[in-house]
């Protein structure tokens, strides 16, 4: 395993902690703090912001015209547990071990992150700040692999890969273990809407403690099962079986509706304190969307590495730094996270464990021009493989090989195999590259079956 000797941490925690000191005595007379908002299965399109036109999501549309829209984010991941890794430790999630690159469930249920790796809320807490998450974890269960283990002062939410709106209880009146809630490492009864809980979570421990803070925030909607705030029956109908007849377009824009509404809890919090100059302000969403998601314009959806599946809305704020009511062409995938935000306040990823993604808060923030990435991503299901290198796509889907030139064609129709077979060797030659430095997938008793990614559970 990577592993740090103590007096090298004590090194670089010092000099962490001296950059700190050095943001204080500059131009910035307070430290600044981030606050990460990730929504779960939220498809492209889902925000008013974005192009959804059946409802209007107002809060998170303020957030982008006092920051950045970007129109090329990207999840690290089709599904959730992957890309939940990847953004805490800044890292393609196929370099940790067995398991993680598929959504952990009942089959791969022990399945964790490693003890001792350097996570996001772990770097930050050698840097000073207070660390929360508040909702969804889905990276290992609690309480021995729950957030705490990794870096966070305080967890209120679910280990779990989806959770009921409404607890449910037993015939001895007992929580049903899908639906428990946790503080810290207590299971709580949570009488609301889970999405209304979470919102309200944050807010108060925003203004709870003293010092510069990071949270994470990380909402249950529109998450499966598609229940909408007040609607106890439909929360009560729920089992572990997935229903695909269950939800329409009219109940998922109410659960969309109270993620936008809480997002809008925190930052009236945020500005109640006087803060919002000095937060950055992240959100985005887990994966692309499942069935009542807007993808427009793209083609796909969660499970697949098309640009549905990949493609995510994501909105940076930083009022002052990050100019207002901008839109920015620039690739940033989840993994880009760690340094980004850890540079944004003088931190920087471990050495011992370095980072994947990239520093782009000087691209965010006009400093630096627009960078072409080359990102890879494969996935079990179907054996999915896919490489972004500037304009160009290479996909595997279905056994059979495509090349896309997204500048031209972001809806993945027109396949440039046949016309540029140099480009498709060389983004073949780059993945098969990539692949060979990362783990093997997880063997088959880990494997995730292709109906129930289709049932999509997870």
């Amino acid at each position: 395993m990577e592993n740090l000797g103590a007096t090298r941490r004590d090194v670089l925690r010092g000099a962490a902690s001296l950059a700190l000191a050095g943001s204080l005595t500059g131009c910035d007379p307070r430290p600044t703090n981030i606050v990460f908002i990730l929504a779960d299965d939220l498809g492209y399109a889902d925000l008013s912001c974005y192009g959804r036109r059946d409802y209007e999501t107002p809060k998170i549309d303020g957030l982008a015209a006092g920051g950045v829209k970007l129109t090329q984010g990207y999840a690290n991941s089709c599904v959730c547990s992957p890309t939940r890794v990847a953004l805490i430790t800044g890292r393609y999630q196929q370099r940790l071990r067995v398991g993680l690159e598929e959504p952990i469930n009942d089959v791969n249920f022990e399945v964790r992150l490693p003890d001792g790796h350097p996570t996001l809320p772990s770097l930050l807490k050698g840097l000073g700040y207070r660390t929360a998450l508040i909702g969804k974890w889905h990276v290992g269960v609690a309480p021995e692999a729950g957030p705490l283990a990794f870096g966070y002062d305080y967890f209120f939410g679910y280990p779990f890969g989806g959770t009921n709106y409404y607890q449910q209880t037993d015939s001895s009146g007992r929580i049903v273990p899908r639906d428990l809630v946790f503080r810290n490492r207590e299971p709580v009864r949570v009488e609301g809407y889970l999405t209304d809980a979470l919102g309200d979570e944050a807010a108060a421990w925003i203004g709870a403690g003293t010092g510069p803070f990071f949270l994470s925030l990380h909402f249950n909607a529109a998450h499966f099962p598609w229940v909408a705030p007040g609607d106890r029956a439909a929360a009560a109908a729920w089992t572990d079986d997935f229903d695909r007849n269950q939800g329409n377009l009219e109940i998922y824009g109410q659960m969309v509706g109270s993620l936008d509404a809480n997002v809008g809890k925190v930052l009236a919090a945020i500005d109640r304190l006087g803060l919002a100059n000095d937060t950055i302000v992240v959100f985005t969403s887990d994966n692309g969307g499942e069935r009542f998601s807007d993808t427009w314009p793209f083609t796909g959806a969660k499970g697949e590495l098309l640009e549905g599946g990949l493609r995510v809305p994501l909105i940076v704020r930083w009022p002052g730094r990050v100019a207002a009511n901008t839109v920015s062409p620039q690739v940033m995938t989840t993994m880009d996270f760690l340094p980004t935000l850890l540079g944004a306040v003088g931190g920087r990823p471990d050495p011992a464990f370095p980072s994947d993604g990239e520093d782009l808060m000087p691209v965010l923030r006009g400093h630096a021009s627009v960078r072409s990435r080359r990102l890879f991503w494969r996935h079990r299901t179907a054996t999915q493989e896919a490489v972004r290198d500037g304009d160009w796509k290479y996909l595997l889907l279905g056994g059979k090989e495509h090349l896309f030139n997204l500048a031209y064609d972001e809806r993945e129709r027109a396949d440039r195999s046949a016309e540029e077979p140099a480009k498709l060797a060389e983004l073949k030659n780059a993945y098969a590259a990539w692949n060979a430095s990362m783990l093997i997938y997880p063997p088959d008793s880990f494997s995730y079956d292709v109906k129930q990614i289709d049932a999509d559970r997870y």
